[in-house]
């Protein structure tokens, strides 16, 4: 059995002092996909989990959620430079507009932003229509944001695998409700879904609607980030 790190990123800056949280300067982000190429790392879609050979290299799955436009302008040129995939989850409502639950301080790319991604380097999932805790939501509201989304692609022709990154990491955790959560996501077809977890992953897949991701954070150093690729979140940070 192999442990897979699945990366989850959100905003790109350029000004290094930005540095903290969910907020990641380029510099930093160009060091972490220089290491993962120096130490032969292969990056992987979302969509090729589930039949990928585990003993053939060393695999990384690259994650951004919002589809932030610092994500269009800072971090696909260096995806290309490094010959790196990743998955960008986006919030379908919010395209175009602008990331209202960080206090609308980043701006979402446009469809036809999104449509202007080199497929070679980045394919498209969900997070979710209204970017609303589905813990809070009813099973109706969970179906409805799910009928929007889908809505939405077939609206604006997009190609968008059907996989799941949970708004802030959230679903439904309890008893019951779980397992009702998890035969919605069945219903609609979704694959696989990822909440944070900061673990490595187990593959062969043992729960695809529990895929955890490390978050990698603006402060982390690229020694944590390392140790972070290897083992997960530890204590220490």
């Amino acid at each position: 059995m192999s442990r897979l790190p699945i990366l989850m990123y959100h905003n790109i800056t350029l000004n290094s002092e930005e540095s903290f949280d969910l907020t990641l300067s380029i510099q930093k982000f160009e060091d972490q996909l220089k290491f993962l190429k120096e130490h032969n790392f292969t990056s992987i879609f979302v969509s090729e989990l589930e039949n990928i050979d585990v003993n053939s290299t060393k695999h990384v799955v690259l994650t951004f959620d919002d589809v932030t436009q610092n994500q269009l302008l800072n971090a696909m040129p260096l995806l290309k430079k490094y010959d790196m995939k990743a998955t960008f989850f986006i919030p379908f409502f919010y395209l175009g507009k602008e990331d209202l639950w960080n206090e609308g301080s980043e701006k979402i790319m446009t469809i036809e932003e999104l449509k202007s991604l080199d497929s070679d380097i980045i394919e498209l999932g969900h997070h979710s229509y209204f970017h609303k805790k589905y813990s809070e939501l009813s099973n109706e509201e969970i179906q409805d944001d799910f009928d929007k989304s889908f809505k939405f692609i077939s609206d604006n022709n997009l190609k968008v695998y059907p996989a799941l990154a949970y708004p802030y990491g959230n679903y439904p955790k309890k008893g019951s409700q779980k397992a009702i959560f998890f035969n919605l996501l069945e219903k609609n077809n979704i694959k696989l879904a990822f909440r944070i977890g900061n673990r490595l992953n187990q593959i062969p897949i043992k729960n695809r609607f529990e895929m955890q991701r490390i978050d990698i954070k603006g402060q982390d150093s690229l020694f944590t980030f390392k140790w972070k690729l290897r083992l997960g979140k530890l204590s220490l940070f």
